[in-house]
């Protein structure tokens, strides 16, 4: 999509939200209409990146998170391919992010015509406005602020501010109906919206609009892809795939193992040399439960393809509603009421449910006749039952009530915003009550080891669960005062001042069912990050702001915030712009400041989450028996916990850069940024935590330490470890800067049509953490590092023609390839995953439209045109394998036509 700077310093933004006589003056020499680059005379000291409606349009995206995604300067945020996997750990699943310069989700601020909403009400990891609840259908364009912390909006906002703003003073109608359908099916999408407005300010004295929108995108099954297929997964990555298939693994305890052994008991018509077997092996049962013997389920059990059983892309219904209306209540005064409501509905399949059980050894005559007489553990799958699903229900509502206009001297915006955001999780299919389904499974009502009779698949037919399993609320109240006045006239220009107030609260509740505290759900086994929590809080700020023009080359701006939390302390931050422009066709620009976040109520409060490393070796057990990987490598459980002592995280950062025009036409930008956080509030990762043993042995909780933690047996002659403890703390900096740059030609008129060309790029110089203070920076740029990579170049490029009624554009997104994570283990054949670099990933769309008349425009396009499938990547972080979900969309090649009908 086209982008271009604007001006978004605060003493500008102020301005506009005013009366829309004196704003509409004051915006006019900041901004110029269109999608072109606007003149030098309007850029300020901090860079901005704009993205116009008729962008949004030409990109044929129709979500903000679809739209984020082609934002060179974000990374690693959080999209519908990564919550597949959130879903399957009940952790802010259907949570869409922004990430901006891959600082965190937390430290990106997303607003609403300038204003916050609540954020994403599930307690997790991640704290931030889910992009579900931004109606897009209604937003006029976007600015993207690449200057960390901002004192007009927030200090927390550390690695930018993203601002979604709606129509105003809207007059007409407008009825567009879209429909998407990819190639080899599976996630079709088809979105409808009517947007409206009557009433003229200056005649009538009033204004009102209303935007409604409804969306239905299908789900994307992995068999309705041939490049999982491609991938090869269980070739490359048998050891990322399950144990628990169907017919059953037996996992052998060692001296069983030895027992079996010794008695030259035979798997596959050998004697057995691994602790897990099936007796069904080699035959297995393809698709699903495949013999790899270099999988997890070795050379004498199978291993079950999960790739096989899920989903990439989730079946969703959206709808989104804006409504606004202005009064004019007197020449200078005029107030404003802003309703929006979003509601989101999506279902995630992952794999069928599993049993893991000790079964008596006489359930297995063959192994019962060797003499063995101990209880077998068996891991199985419920093939027959289907996959699970689960449902998110996200509401979100924000009401705005407000005054602007001018008092005095002073042009002032003052407003209440009351916003929420509702969440509501069921287990829809798939799962069962736990006691009853081991009743049935003892009694061979459920047969592990062979197909079900008639009797056993009534069952698993019939008492599938559908129960509400979790909620989730958050509240944010604000009370808020702008006001911004001319102190004289300088050399430059009017010398501006801002001051601003604002007041808000904070809530964040969520709950889980009996049910689910009871432990007694079959495959939804994780109630510690789902208990009841109750917490608010009360944050006051005060801003100010001086925008000095010395001379008609050079200006200044000064601002400093003072935040206040009342269960953190205070901050104060200030920041200085500097722009000097020597000629017309240079500008230079500088800007500096610090940053202050507090912990979230997540970060401090939130309930005990249980998850699961990738495969990794216990270095005790290595010790134990002679560095065997096949023996020490494994899945082992993890408790995260919040932490109410936390400190706020602080930041610097600062970016020069400059714009050049040297003709018509034709502009070019390049800025370096730096950021520089201290403080970083996260946890060590799992694989650290265990290659750093000495350092970190308190985390790691064995059952023979005898502790008397819950869930943890004491037992003296067993090391195996219980859980690992991952505690949210402040760890060391995060340290990253770049560039980014814009080349732009505009408006080239041939004898053909007219043309256009813009590149956005980011290119990444740094981008390094340290996992905890004194230790040394650990880099994620270029290389997936823990959770996630920051590639070092990532850019849009547009071509855009038009000629008469029609118009086309060609664009390009392009990611830079990296070395992948490399850290994972075969935990049967004890060997390390072979290398991988991560190819580069690039795609190309192309749409065109045709504007029959003014009322009436055809579009049409086709999404990756080349067809394009995620490159293959061997990373253990997410639960789909094979390839990256947080950057690459599974949907391949597409095409969509669109019809708009508009009436002013």
């Amino acid at each position: 999509m086209t982008m271009r700077p604007t001006a978004f310093a605060a003493l500008a933004a102020l301005a506009t939200l005013c009366n829309p006589a004196a704003a509409q003056e004051k915006l006019d020499r900041v901004e110029v209409t269109g999608t072109a680059i606007k003149r030098l005379a309007s850029e300020t000291a901090l860079p901005v990146q704009v993205i116009s409606r008729q962008d949004i349009v030409k990109a044929g995206v129709t979500t903000a998170a679809e739209l984020m995604a082609n934002i060179s300067a974000a990374s690693n945020s959080l999209t519908d391919g990564v919550s597949m996997m959130n879903a399957g750990y009940k952790d802010q699943a259907g949570f869409n992010s922004a990430n901006l310069r891959g600082l965190g989700t937390s430290s990106t601020l997303v607003l609403l015509n300038g204003r916050r909403m609540a954020n994403f009400a599930s307690p997790g990891d991640d704290s931030g406005v889910d992009l579900n609840s931004i109606p897009l259908a209604a937003v006029q364009r976007v600015e993207v602020l690449l200057d960390g912390a901002s004192a007009l909006y927030g200090s927390d906002a550390i690695g930018g501010v993203i601002n979604f703003i709606t129509r105003k003073d809207y007059r007409g109608l407008d009825l567009d109906i879209s429909a998407m359908r990819t190639q080899e099916g599976g996630a079709g999408k088809r979105t409808a919206s009517v947007g409206g407005g009557f009433g003229d300010l200056a005649r009538d004295r009033f204004n009102v609009m209303a935007v409604v929108d409804v969306q239905r995108t299908d789900a994307l099954n992995t068999a309705q892809r041939k490049f999982i297929d491609e991938l090869k997964v269980p070739e490359r990555l048998p050891h990322l795939l399950s144990s628990a298939g169907f017919p059953a693994n037996i996992r052998l305890t060692r001296s069983q193992r030895n027992f079996l052994e010794d008695a030259d008991f035979k798997v596959a018509g050998h004697t057995i040399s691994s602790r897990t077997i099936n007796l069904a092996a080699p035959t297995c049962s393809p698709p699903h439960t495949l013999y790899l013997p270099d999988g997890i389920g070795g050379v004498d059990g199978c291993t079950f393809d999960y790739m096989r059983d899920v989903e990439l892309y989730p079946d969703s219904r959206k709808s989104s509603f804006l409504g606004r209306a202005v009064f004019q209540l007197s020449a200078g005064h005029q107030m404003f009421i802003e309703q929006s409501l979003t509601d989101s509905r999506t279902r995630y399949t992952g794999t069928s449910n599993r049993i893991d059980a000790d079964i008596p050894v006489s359930f297995v005559p063959s192994i019962a006749a060797t003499g063995l007489d101990e209880d077998l553990t068996v891991r199985t799958r419920l093939i027959d039952a289907g996959p699970r699903k689960s449902q998110v229900l996200s509401k979100g509502a924000r009401t705005l009530i407000g005054l602007q206009g001018s008092l005095a001297d002073w042009d002032y915006d003052a407003a209440i915003n009351h916003s929420t955001d509702r969440i509501r999780e069921r287990d829809v299919a798939g799962y069962y009550l736990y006691d009853k389904m081991m009743d049935a499974f003892y009694s061979g009502l459920i047969n592990p080891f062979g197909p079900q009779k008639a009797a056993g698949l009534d069952y698993l037919r019939n008492n599938q669960l559908d129960v509400e399993t979790r909620t989730a609320r958050g509240v944010m109240d604000v009370v808020d005062l702008r006001a911004q006045r001319s102190l004289g006239q300088l050399a430059g220009g009017e010398l501006g001042l801002a001051l601003g107030a604002e007041w808000r609260q904070e809530k964040v509740e969520s709950a889980a069912s009996a049910l689910l505290l009871s432990d007694n759900i079959l495959g939804d086994t994780t109630p510690g990050d789902a208990q009841s929590t109750n917490h608010r809080r009360k944050v006051w700020a005060l801003y100010g702001e001086v925008n000095a023009p010395l001379s008609k080359q050079l200006e200044l701006q000064f601002a400093v915030r003072h935040d206040r939390y009342q269960d953190v302390g205070s901050s104060t931050n200030p920041k200085l712009g500097v722009r000097f422009q020597p000629t017309k066709a240079l500008l230079l620009r500088a800007s500096a400041g610090t940053g202050f976040r507090a912990p979230s109520l997540n970060d401090l409060y939130r309930p005990v989450k249980t998850g699961e490393t990738q495969v990794l070796p216990d270095p005790v057990c290595m010790r134990e028996n002679d560095n065997d990987l096949a023996t020490c490598a494994d899945f082992w459980t993890t408790r995260t916990y919040a932490n109410a002592k936390l400190k706020p995280e602080r930041s610097r950062q600062f970016s020069i850069g400059m714009v050049l025009e040297p003709l018509p036409g034709w502009s070019a930008s390049v800025d370096y940024w730096s950021i520089l956080k201290r403080d970083v509030i996260s946890t060590i990762g799992d694989d650290i935590i265990l290659r750093n043993e000495a350092k970190y042995a308190s985390l790691v909780h064995r059952l023979n330490m005898n502790e008397g933690l819950q869930g943890c047996d004491y037992d003296p002659e067993d090391s195996t470890i219980c859980f690992i403890e991952l505690r949210k703390d402040n760890r060391g900096r995060h340290n990253v800067n770049g560039l980014d740059l814009s080349l732009e030609l505009k408006s080239l008129r041939t004898s053909i049509g007219a043309f256009g060309a813009k590149l956005i790029g980011t290119l990444a110089l740094k981008s390094e953490r340290q996992t905890g203070f004194g230790d040394d920076f650990v880099s994620n740029l270029g290389k997936f590092v823990n959770d996630g990579v920051v590639q070092r170049w990532r850019h849009r490029l547009t071509f855009d023609w038009s000629q008469g009624p029609w118009n086309a554009t060609l664009s390009n997104t392009y990611l830079s390839s990296y070395t992948d994570q490399n850290s994972a283990i075969d935990n049967n054949a004890g060997t390390v995953v072979a290398p991988n670099r991560v190819k580069a990933y690039s795609l190309w769309d192309l749409s065109a439209a045709w504007e029959a008349n003014k009322q009436f425009t055809v579009r049409a396009g086709i999404k990756n045109l080349a067809n394009t499938a995620p490159p293959f990547s061997n990373q253990a972080y997410f639960f789909l394998s094979g390839y990256d979900p947080s950057y690459t969309d599974p949907r391949g090649r597409s095409v969509y036509a669109s019809i708009r009908y508009s009436l002013h």
